[in-house]
């Protein structure tokens, strides 16, 4: 399953629902504010350990994010790798 996140950890409980759900093989794509929790220094980088993360790389442009501040292992994508994560994903769930 892909769970898309979109919210700000630091905001929302979205993350926590979607990881609570995790199941093996799942992928977790984080855009707009939800890219705030790949960042290293964040509280939330922790509930990401183990997870498969890629986030929107307009989305950590857009807020000045530089890719070294991300935690290990996370792939970033642009809008085109955002499409082939869904085509590749029987089941796409986003979590508001």
């Amino acid at each position: 399953m892909l769970h898309i996140v979109n919210k700000s950890p630091y905001d929302r409980n979205s993350l926590d629902t979607a990881v609570s759900y995790k199941a093996d093989g799942d992928i977790f794509l984080l855009i707009e504010d939800g890219v705030y929790a790949a960042m290293k220094s964040g509280a939330a980088a922790s509930k990401l350990d183990g997870c498969s993360v890629s986030v929107l790389g307009a989305d950590i442009a857009a807020r000045g994010i530089a890719e070294d501040k991300l935690i290990d292992g996370v792939s970033v994508i642009d809008y085109a790798g955002f499409v082939d994560l869904v085509e590749a994903n029987e089941k796409v769930q986003s979590w508001l």
